[in-house]
């Protein structure tokens, strides 16, 4: 059945016909240089010539995916994923509060209880809150005590939420609603009677974001300004109050950039704010506080990054005292987390994790044992000596331990019953050599005594952007396609934060470029290795990894047979006209600025470099209508230049999801139906 579906498919993408789409005669000139943008008009998705194109490439996409085989995939998919998983708790003084799913709910429950292992109770069941699921709880902020929550919820997967208060105790809400919220942190204030927020000033605002105090009970349209920057429009500022109460700190994001300004003062207090660090200072990500003092992990002066101690009222970088120095080689501090009034420090070595315990005065404790190479994070309070600790890896199932730093003992919380044995498998790390010398390690899991003759089915992942690491982590979708002998691989490529500053801002801007050659030469080591081959290796990335993934496919064609691009950014010369681009300019540059960024972004913009007939790989590409962050534009418009551009021969599917965005929130049913395709697509293109 299989072979007589492959063949099929493979007549499907030999008889394919370029299709025939309007084309404007829209043309920009960015410094003297013209460039034609003929699928203008599938900007506007909700244009009936738009949902005429979205109509139809989702029935060619949905005849070509659908078999027999993709219901096995998708049946299997299920089976995977129907088994309790739940979060670690978090606490506040009365409550533990945590997220737990018995398998195939649509949205994981919130619960919250007085005591481990004691009666539990459900705050929220975002499964209530819409028929299809599409409408999602978007975030929660407990006051310390935990007797008031606010809580956000989404629609469709966009970033717009709706925030209401709820009573812990009673699980009513108050009358208290604060509509049209986009990226707004929530700052309970000590007494719980109110708290700071961050917003715009309307619904479809990208500027003049501002922070105001809300008390409950009052109008939220008429509460009193805090700060504000008209100066500088392009700013998010967001408000947090210390754990003890003693500060107001706003922090001054510009775009994506992780270095903020910080300003402070008391709480309550009307008079001038104190500025505590300039914008682009430096990374400064605030562990604790204890009145004026701040502990936190910065990058200044410590690419890998320092734990500093900070007194507020001199805040130089001169008068800084290092707690945990810069670590030597390949590590890199990636965080640290204070619980029983000591430091929990988490250090990355080669995007693995390993964790240390210090004393306030940074002597060290001992080391945490983890369980086999992957990925750790932890949660717990100053005041409390137990912590709990979020173990994942590709074959070891995410599992929560709670560990007692007096006693020094430490036991299995949560731990999950995957239908699957995971001693059938392997993880290994490789390392590549990248076009200008740079190391590049790879984690490469699959069966184990596995043939190394090129023809295993290859997925391989990344992403390398915007400071976001790549380590090992457990999806219990990625079963279904190592138990069918694929093979899946993770590049840690440039771009990313696994090696602190300096590996970020080397595939930034306009050295974006490394990001690419990073990937490429992972694919090529894989080859290289005999794991795969260029007929069986397909690629995925999504939102900036879908840019990842279009760019190199366009770039080296004869290297990959299948590429997933998903919510991808994909039209680098009008990005930051759309949604939030505008705040990926830190990241990207902006073509506006200068010949030399728009001659960069230009050069791998993957909308503006689909050479006439030329062939590639079989793209699938994934878009949902209510993405607000990348917009579904990036997707149409690189569709229908692939299609009509391109060779005939080549196939292109899109699938335009209706009632999911970016990716939060998105109901399990929807994610599953996604996934099954996905594979489906892959054994179809890549399989043996």
């Amino acid at each position: 059945m299989l072979l007589s579906l492959l063949s099929a498919f493979a007549m499907a993408q030999t008889t394919t016909t370029p299709p025939v789409f309007r084309e404007d005669a829209v043309v920009d000139v960015y410094h003297g240089v013209e460039v034609r943008d003929p699928f203008r008009w599938l900007e506007d998705n909700a244009a009936p010539d738009t949902r005429a194109f979205i109509e139809a490439q989702n029935a060619k996409s949905s005849a070509l995916l659908a078999s027999p085989y993709r219901d096995e995939i998708r049946a299997r998919l299920e089976e995977l994923i129907n088994y309790p998983r739940a979060s670690a708790p978090s606490r506040t003084d009365r409550y533990y509060v945590f997220r737990r799913n018995s398998g195939l709910q649509q949205h994981s429950l919130t619960f919250v209880t007085e005591s481990l292992g004691g009666p539990e109770r459900v705050l929220f069941d975002p499964n209530t809150f819409s028929a299809d699921g599409t409408v999602a709880l978007s975030g929660t902020d407990f006051t310390d005590d935990g007797s008031l929550v606010a809580w956000g919820q989404s629609v469709g997967g966009s970033d717009q939420q709706t925030i209401r208060i709820r009573n812990v105790a009673t699980g009513e809400d108050l009358p208290d609603v604060l509509e049209n919220m986009r990226f707004s942190s929530i700052a309970w204030v000590p007494t719980n009677d109110g708290f700071y927020f961050n917003r715009y000033p309307d619904p479809e605002s990208r500027t003049h974001n501002a922070v105001y105090y809300h008390r409950l009970s009052a109008d939220p349209a008429k509460a009193p300004l805090i700060y504000q920057r008209p100066d500088a429009p392009e700013l998010m500022l967001a408000p947090g109050v210390s754990r003890d109460g003693k500060l107001l700190l706003i922090y001054e994001v510009l775009g994506t950039d992780p270095r903020p300004g910080i300003v402070w003062r008391e709480p309550g207090s009307t008079g001038e704010f104190n500025r505590l660090l300039d914008i682009g200072q430096t990374q400064f990500a605030i562990v604790e506080t204890d009145g004026m003092t701040i502990w936190a992990v910065t990058d200044h002066q410590a690419p890998r990054r320092r734990l500093v101690e900070v007194d507020a009222r001199n805040p130089a970088p001169q008068h800084w005292k290092t707690i945990i120095p810069e670590p030597a080689g390949r590590d890199v501090l990636a965080g640290v987390t204070m619980v029983n009034d000591q430091f929990v420090a988490n250090f990355t070595t080669d995007a693995r994790t390993r964790l240390q315990l210090f004393n306030r005065d940074g002597s060290l404790v001992r080391e945490i044992k983890l369980p086999t190479i992957g990925t750790a994070f932890v949660s717990g309070r100053r005041q409390d000596s137990e912590m709990f600790l979020t173990f994942t890896s590709f074959t070891y199932p995410t599992t929560v331990f709670r560990h007692d730093l007096k006693a020094g003992t430490a036991e299995p919380f949560f731990r999950p019953q995957v239908k699957f044995d995971p001693d059938a498998y392997e993880t290994r790390q490789l390392f590549a050599n990248s076009k200008d010398g740079t190391r590049v390690p790879v984690f490469v899991t699959h069966k184990k005594n596995i043939t190394l003759d090129g023809s295993n089915p290859t997925l391989l992942y990344g992403y390398g952007g915007f400071g976001v690491g790549m380590s090992p982590f457990f999806d219990p979708n990625g079963i279904a396609w190592l138990e069918r002998g694929g093979v899946y691989a993770v590049a840690v490529i440039r771009g990313g934060d696994e090696y602190g500053t300096e590996w970020h801002d080397a595939g930034k801007l306009l050295r974006k470029q490394n990001t690419f050659d990073d990937f490429i030469a992972a694919g090529e080591l894989l080859i290289h290795e005999k794991i795969t081959s260029p007929k069986h290796l397909g690629i995925e990335g999504g939102s900036n990894g879908g840019l990842l993934v279009a760019a190199v496919a366009l770039q080296r064609p004869d290297l990959f047979n299948a590429v997933i691009c998903q919510v991808g950014v994909l039209d680098m010369l009008r990005f930051h006209q759309f949604g939030t681009g505008r705040f990926w300019t830190v990241e990207y540059g902006n073509p506006d600025d200068s010949p030399e960024m728009f001659r960069n972004l230009l050069s791998y913009s993957p909308l503006h470099n689909v050479k006439p007939n030329a062939t590639y790989p079989p793209f699938l590409i994934t878009t949902g209508d209510g993405d607000d962050r990348v917009v579904p534009a990036h997707s149409l418009k690189f569709t229908a230049e692939l299609q009509t551009r391109s060779s005939p021969q080549n196939l292109v599917l899109l699938r335009y999801d209706i009632g999911t965005g970016h990716g939060a929130g998105k109901p399990l049913a929807k994610a599953l139906d996604e996934q099954a395709d996905v594979y489906g697509f892959l054994f179809k293109t890549i399989g043996k």
